[in-house]
């Protein structure tokens, strides 16, 4: 059990910024196909720099994407809607790098077996209702809300790129207060620093915050000064460079692979999901306040190399002997409830739907169980009792 006074900080970037809408790009994609076939092989990254968007990678279908429709659609939903921005829906130019998926690797996904060798992580703890850590919650929040008031136009002079940092005490397992909060947010030329840290702190973070917010938060609002220049002419943007925004704030350790772009068959993705789904049953069903699980794969195997899960000493388990007999048990119950191949991922949480445009801002954790299904609690009380 962790003990003690202690920081620890997450941080979340807004959809206008770089590496985001290469995601949204590459999820739009994956997603078009999906709707005309839901067996779509797709593995698509994409590349945004000044006035450009470069689409390449590995697509096997029986539908057709008209990629520069869907790239100009997603930058227009963001907000790059003007050429004063540096980056204009309508002017930039599309190129595309689209190959087919190699026939090596479909021998294995065609009979069932995982797209790629790896291991994933998944993650949930009882910090908050949607059982996440609370630092990246927050940040989360804070970028969702400086998102929103810039497209409800309460704040005009913001722009679509941004970030935010949130840096919260604990004591012990128990957050206490966030200590220092960072937001910094592209803006046009003519407002001031002040205005716009007035303007921040009154609409986004204190509404955000609320009570971990008290008069000892540190507040930094554009650090350097100004924020004109951002979005794909500050800085470029790569699918997949955002892993730790898109789930657990670096709280958790990572398998390494990123999410966007790719279809269910790649564990990457799928085998991520799945993880945080038996992890937060696990928190829900009351067997442990916090719980990390990891599983691997082989290329071309169905079933996973190794399955461990790990409580931090959290888990309560009735007529345990100790800690490492009530992890054996709670795992001997997973892998009784659930179903770890790559084709019962994709069965159990119904991944072959065009749902994936909306995981790529703001995290693919701890969002609603109405919208994804890795966030249902539904296993719970089945886990509870066979343990």
């Amino acid at each position: 059990m962790r003990k003690g006074k202690y920081y620890f900080t997450s941080e979340s970037v807004t959809e206008g910024h770089p590496d985001k809408i290469a995601d949204q790009i590459s999820d739009a994609i994956l997603d078009d196909l999906l709707k005309q076939d839901p067996s779509s092989r797709v593995a698509v990254e994409t590349m945004v720099s000044t006035g450009m968007v470069i689409v390449a990678g590995e697509i096997r279908t029986k539908g057709y994407s008209h990629l520069p429709k869907i790239v100009r659609g997603e930058l227009k939903k963001i907000g790059y809607t003007d050429a004063e921005y540096g980056f204009d829906y309508k002017a930039c130019s599309v190129m595309s790098a689209i190959d087919e998926q190699s026939s090596d690797i479909a021998l294995g996904v065609d009979t069932g077996g995982a797209g790629d060798q790896g291991m994933m992580m998944g993650f949930a703890c009882k910090e908050t209702p949607e059982l996440m850590p609370l630092p990246i919650s927050l940040a989360h929040k804070l970028t969702k809300k400086l998102a929103s008031v810039r497209k409800r136009g309460v704040l005009k002079y913001l722009r679509p790129d941004g970030k935010s940092q949130v840096t919260v005490e604990y004591d012990g397992y128990k957050p206490v207060r966030v200590d220092t909060v960072v937001i910094s947010c592209q803006h046009g030329p003519s407002v001031s620093r002040a205005r716009i840290e007035r303007d921040v702190l009154k609409h986004v973070i204190k509404p955000v915050l609320g009570k971990y917010f008290d008069t000892k938060t540190k507040v930094m609002v554009n650090p350097t000064g100004k924020f004109i220049i951002g979005g794909p002419p500050g800085d470029c943007g790569l699918t997949g460079r955002k892993i730790i925004v898109d789930t657990y704030g670096g709280y958790s350790r990572h398998g390494g692979g990123c999410f966007s772009g790719k279809d269910p068959t790649k564990v990457d993705r799928s085998g991520a999901y799945m993880a945080r789904y038996v992890a937060k049953n696990i928190v829900a069903a009351g067997l442990a306040s916090r719980v990390e699980l990891q599983v691997s794969y082989a290329i071309g195997v169905k079933d996973p190399v190794s399955l461990f899960i790990d409580t931090f000493g959290t888990a309560t388990v009735p007529g345990s002997s100790d800690i490492g007999d009530a992890e054996a048990r709670i795992l001997d119950a997973v892998k009784k409830v659930f179903d770890f191949t790559p084709a019962g991922i994709i069965r159990t949480l119904k991944l072959r739907r065009p749902i994936y445009s909306k995981t790529a801002c703001y995290g693919h954790f701890g969002r609603s169980g109405e919208e994804f299904t890795w966030e249902k609690t539904s296993k719970a009380q089945k886990l509870k009792k066979l343990v």
